[in-house]
C-alpha cells in the first residue's frame, strides 16, 4: 500500500535507507549508486532508488526535525525496510572536529521532542550495535578522518539558552548537535528497525552557526567531501551488515 507521506509502496523493495535532511542531498547519494531511477518528491521526502555493489539502496529526505523522520521510520518499515541511516550534518561541541570530519554517533542525547512522546525520557537513544560498528570499520578502512561518541539531538538553532546550552554538553564529553539522531534511535529501536548515524560536521566549536552553515549550503570544499564520504561510508557499512543478515 502507498504510504501517505513518503508516497512508496512495496514495489521498490529495498532493504535499506540512506536518509538525508536536504533533498539536495539526494543528488549526492545518485551519484553513489547504480541504476539509479528518480522515485517521488512529496512534501520534504525526496526518494530515489539504486544499487550498491548489487545491493537496493532507497535515499529520501526527510527534512528537517525529529517528528518528520519518525514519520518516514514509520512509512519505510511498512513497505519493508529494515536498516536506515542518517547522513546528515552537525556542529561540532569539542576542539578538534574539523569541517567536514564525519562524527560517528555512539547514542544521543534525547533534548527534543519526538521522542517524548514515544516513550519517556530515561529511554536510551542508541544505534544498532553491528551496524555501528561497520561504520566504524567501514571509516577506518576508507581512511576517513571520524570520531566516534555521543551527540546531542535538540529543537532549534535560534533559541535564547542556545549557547548556555551548548556549553553544558560539551563539558560533559558530547561531540556534536544535530536535530534528528535520538528520533531515528529511539523511534528506530522501538520499531526493530536497524539504525545508524553519521554526521559531517559543517560548524566549527566556537564558530558562528549561520555562517558556518551558509558556507555549507554553497558547497565549500571540506563540507562536501565530508557529505559524499558520510554517504560512502554508510553504503559501505549498511552493504557489510546485509552479508551478515
Amino acid at each position: 500500500m502507498k504510504q501517505p507521506h513518503i508516497q512508496l509502496d512495496e514495489s521498490v523493495n529495498a532493504p535499506c535507507a540512506l536518509m538525508p535532511g536536504d533533498p539536495k542531498r539526494v543528488d549526492v547519494i545518485a551519484s553513489c549508486l547504480e541504476n539509479v531511477q528518480e522515485l517521488t518528491f512529496n512534501r520534504e521526502y525526496r526518494s530515489i532508488v539504486g544499487t550498491y555493489k548489487g545491493m537496493r539502496v532507497i535515499g529520501i529526505s526527510t527534512g528537517m526535525g525529529g517528528s518528520s523522520v519518525a514519520i518516514a521510520i514509520e512509512e519505510l518499515k511498512n513497505i519493508g525496510v529494515h536498516t536506515m541511516m542518517r547522513v546528515g550534518s552537525a556542529g561540532a561541541l569539542q576542539e578538534g572536529i574539523n569541517l567536514g570530519d564525519l562524527v560517528i554517533c555512539e547514542g544521543a542525547v534525547r533534548d527534543e521532542g519526538t521522542s517524548k512522546n514515544y516513550i519517556d525520557p530515561i529511554y536510551p537513544a542508541v544505534p544498532d550495535c553491528r551496524l555501528i560498528n561497520h561504520c566504524i570499520k567501514a571509516a577506518e578502512d576508507l581512511g576517513f578522518e571520524h570520531h566516534t561518541g555521543i551527540i546531542l539531538s535538540h529543537e532549534s538553532f535560534y533559541y535564547d539558552e542556545d549557547a548556555q546550552d551548548s556549553l553544558k554538553w560539551s563539558k560533559k564529553g558530547v561531540l556534536a548537535t544535530d536535530f534528528e539522531t535520538a528520533a531515528l534511535y529511539t523511534v528506530g529501536r522501538l520499531r526493530k528497525v536497524h539504525t545508524a548515524s553519521i554526521l559531517n560536521n559543517v560548524v566549527l566549536w566556537g564558530a558562528n552557526t549561520e555562517d558556518s552553515i551558509g558556507s555549507y549550503q554553497g558547497g565549500e570544499d571540506r563540507t562536501a567531501i565530508g557529505e559524499k564520504r558520510e554517504i560512502l561510508t554508510a553504503l559501505e557499512a549498511m552493504y557489510r551488515l546485509e552479508q551478515e543478515l
